[in-house]
């Protein structure tokens, strides 16, 4: 059975850093593509940074751009968010997701769109505080 497991989150200061991990297990890991969404009270859930299989190629929201990055080891089945100088605004439930890659063109397009992804972890949350 398809199973993602992230830890990672915890309290922090703003202006400081987090890692996120998630670990994937029942299937593939290297074969699928990767993605972080986080979801805040009263909010949609919404994209934050995505990988395409093989780890080259990756896609962040805007608002993440310059300050998260994304990776992943497939040795360790394992996909990573560094967060560093995080803002209130990061705060959140973060989530892990899963997806069939598709061809680069039309992983482009929806690799940050949360309906896309039917495989979801538990989640884990991050709250910044000024």
């Amino acid at each position: 059975q398809d199973r993602l497991v992230e830890s990672g989150g915890d309290s922090v200061q703003a202006g400081g850093s987090l890692k996120l991990s998630c670990v994937g297990s029942g299937y593939t890991f290297s074969s699928y593509c990767m993605a972080w969404f986080r979801q805040a009270p009263g909010k949609e859930r919404e994209g934050v940074a995505s990988i395409y299989h093989g780890g080259g190629v990756t896609k962040y929201a805007d608002s993440v751009k310059g300050r998260f990055t994304i990776s992943r080891d497939d040795t360790r089945n394992t996909l990573y968010l560094q967060m560093d100088k995080v803002q209130l605004e990061d705060t959140a439930m973060y989530y892990c997701a899963k997806d069939v890659c598709p061809t680069q063109t039309l992983w482009n397009w929806r690799s940050l769109r949360a309906r896309e992804y039917n495989y979801w972890g538990q989640g884990t949350q991050v709250t910044v505080s000024s």
